[in-house]
């Protein structure tokens, strides 16, 4: 069965929907709730329905429901002003409110119908484990290959229990955030409010759920402020990875959730990453599995040097040669590969940069839903000097992942290159706000300042390659924006020391290096702006 309103097209036998040809991507949940009011938009579906037949009847706060309908309405530029395809009907429920065409004769779609769309899911081995609707069991086992994370149940510390909606709907979109990032296995999210309440031991959860990683945290609201913290947690260890306090002031109850939640899911990506990549470091066993070679690669490529990145790249490679289905193996050699070009000693052939692309649509072929592997993609193609394609690439990206930093980082490098640097800043400082602690957060600001540079905005460029230096790790090109930016603004005398330390990570640092290192500029201006300086 398929139904089309407007551009859009729903088919609820595959799950799929897409709008003007393009596939759009959401939670299995909130495609089920589309079929269902679709399948009676002759009438309005109430509360009780949808909770009965999207839930199967647990017991779920009207937030989580709540939840589902803004992600749909999101997901089809409507809102509860507008509601141009989702009507609210006051203490009801809701109804479809836009012309829908069925695309075959077959009869229409039941109530229990769209319930079962949730089965059809059980085709796809990483959906259950990333489910966050609670009505999916929880996987009787889970992959080896993965680090595996449940978000328990945030505390109300408020001195109001009816204030628990706001803990049970920041615990299920932080579920749902982490679920996209392919590479994490998440516990489905009713199997973690099991916890609730409950005084249990992290590493006994950890044994229970088969998981390496528990999220707890508490909400506290007093008046119009809401204190947030948030806690990852190594259940082997019981070792806190990371920790964070969000203190706001309440507007718009919704806005808020949604603002915390995003920060959250794009802060402990990194930190799980950092944490895996050095737990394979320290426990590295004689025999290292593709898996294993491919976290050690990943740990090298963020020392973010010109040894680490040869054996990032040997890693990488040794990966997915002993896997060749490994698809993150591919697409992290890619783009170790690239950044070799363009800080190291990896030569920037035509050659070089078709096995970039080809890898990383291998990778591709295999998970079409991995924001990671377009994301990745698109640096290749920039590389490449296809900025058109890897803007849709970064765009393609976003879509599926909104709180990918990377993503955003990427997007304005490539808008940068193009002359849109009103649009590549805002792209820029996305990336920044979401992910704070990324390893590349110095890549941000950098890639950041070239861009300002380029839009002759050189005080703001200088704030942004000093803060980058403020991050240990941070590369040469970041003191080489400093010494252009300080060279327009006409302070030589203070170059002197940023040249001394460039030329210590450089020492063959000259105008014909950047010439060949900014390969990936077509636009010679740029070039020779940034040279003058």
């Amino acid at each position: 069965m398929r139904y089309r309103f407007n551009q859009y097209l729903l088919d609820v036998d595959t799950l799929e929907l897409s709008h003007a040809g393009a596939p759009l991507h959401a939670e299995p949940q909130v495609i089920a709730l589309l079929a269902l009011l679709i399948a009676n938009h002759e009438r309005t579906v109430t509360k009780q329905e949808i909770l009965e037949k999207i839930w199967s009847g647990r017991v779920v706060s009207e937030a989580a429901l709540s939840s589902r309908v803004k992600m749909l309405r999101q997901l089809l530029g409507d809102d509860g002003r507008k509601q141009q395809y989702i009507r609210t009907v006051h203490k009801r429920g809701f109804r479809w409110a836009s012309d829908v065409q069925t695309e075959t004769p077959d009869p229409s779609l039941s109530i229990d119908r769209a319930t079962d769309l949730r089965s059809k899911n059980r085709s796809d081995p990483g959906v259950e484990s990333r489910s966050i609707d609670g009505v999916m069991k929880q996987p009787e086992h889970v992959q080896d290959n993965n680090p595996a994370v449940v978000v328990l149940p945030f505390s109300n510390l408020s001195s109001e229990p009816g204030q628990d909606y706001l803990s049970d709907g920041l615990t299920t979109d932080i579920t749902g955030h982490l679920a996209k990032h392919r590479w994490i296995d998440v516990v489905a999210r009713n199997t973690a409010f099991g916890y609730r309440d409950k005084a249990v031991d992290v590493s006994k959860i950890g044994k229970d759920l088969g998981v390496s990683y528990v999220v707890e945290g508490s909400v506290q609201r007093a008046v119009n402020r809401v204190r947030i913290t948030v806690n990852l947690i190594h259940s082997e260890t019981r070792h806190s990875v990371w920790t964070e306090r969000f203190d706001r002031e309440i507007e718009d109850i919704f806005a808020l959730q949604d603002e915390i939640t995003e920060m959250i899911a794009a802060r402990l990506e990194p930190e799980i990453g950092y944490a895996e990549r050095n737990r394979v470091v320290q426990s590295r066993p004689n025999d290292l599995r593709s898996w294993d070679r491919f976290h050690l690669g990943v740990y090298h490529f963020y020392k973010f040097t010109a040894k680490d990145n040869r054996e990032a790249q040997r890693l990488l490679r040794e990966s997915y040669e002993i896997d060749p289905h490994f698809a993150d193996a591919h697409v992290w050699w890619a783009y170790s590969l690239v950044l070799g070009m363009v800080y190291w000693d990896t030569a920037p052939t035509p050659e070089l940069l078709d096995a970039a692309l080809n890898a990383c649509d291998k990778a591709i072929v295999q998970d079409r839903r991995n924001a990671t592997f377009h994301a990745l993609r698109a640096r290749v193609l920039l590389a490449r000097g296809e900025y058109d394609l890897a803007i849709a690439e970064n765009n393609k990206a976003i879509q599926l992942n909104p709180t990918l930093a990377v993503a955003h980082c990427a997007l304005g490098d490539s808008l940068a290159y193009e002359g849109r640097y009103e649009e590549a800043i805002k792209c820029f400082e996305k990336s920044i706000a979401l992910s704070p602690n990324d390893p590349q957060l110095w890549a941000f600001y950098t890639y950041g300042a070239l861009a300002l540079i380029f839009k002759h905005d050189y005080e703001k460029a200088l704030a942004w390659v000093d803060l980058a230096r403020s991050i240990p790790n941070y590369q040469y090109w970041t003191n080489a924006h400093r010494i252009v930016a300080l060279s327009y603004l006409g302070r030589v005398q203070d170059t002197r020391k940023v040249i001394e330390s460039l030329y210590q990570d450089v020492p063959g640092f000259s105008l014909s290096f950047v010439r060949e290192k900014f390969f990936f500029l077509k636009d010679q201006q740029q070039v020779e702006h940034y040279l003058q300086g």
